[in-house]
């Protein structure tokens, strides 16, 4: 089974799956939102075609850890996700995220117009791979 992660935004959603063995994320397409049935359609074909069995959804906090809108969005496109596609979604933590995924780009210095089109995957990817790296610790019992 592989988990998908979603960063979803106003206008795209950022999507990065995991490796079989669940260890790595890597990034896959950022789609371009037109409408709540079309988004869950592409979302839809991307499960079927990568035979995803949960997906990680990047929850944007404020820092004070509240909700803010934009949260309130997500979880709302969230709990669509969940009825529609009937797989279980997990909500993460996203702070910073998206600005990681821009420092990252610049300091391997891919340029402003590309960022603008890959930034969204790579904040996918990143709350997979922390997603996933929080699953693989070992617990402290």
């Amino acid at each position: 089974m592989r988990i998908m992660g979603l960063d979803i935004g106003d206008k795209t959603i950022g999507v990065a799956v995991s490796d079989l063995m669940e260890w790595t994320a890597q990034g896959l397409e950022v789609i371009r939102r037109s409408d709540d049935d079309k988004d869950m359609e592409k979302l839809a074909d991307i499960i079927k075609s990568y035979e995803v069995g949960k997906i990680v959804v990047g929850l944007p906090k404020n820092m004070n850890g509240t909700i803010g809108p934009q949260g309130e969005k997500v979880q709302d496109f969230a709990a669509k996700i969940k009825s529609k596609i009937g797989l279980p979604v997990e909500l993460w933590d996203e702070r910073l995220t998206t600005a990681a995924a821009e420092r990252m780009l610049i300091e391997a210095d891919v340029s402003r117009k590309k960022r603008k089109k890959v930034i969204d995957k790579v904040a996918a990817v990143l709350i997979l791979q922390g997603y996933l790296d929080s699953i693989k610790l070992p617990s402290h019992e």
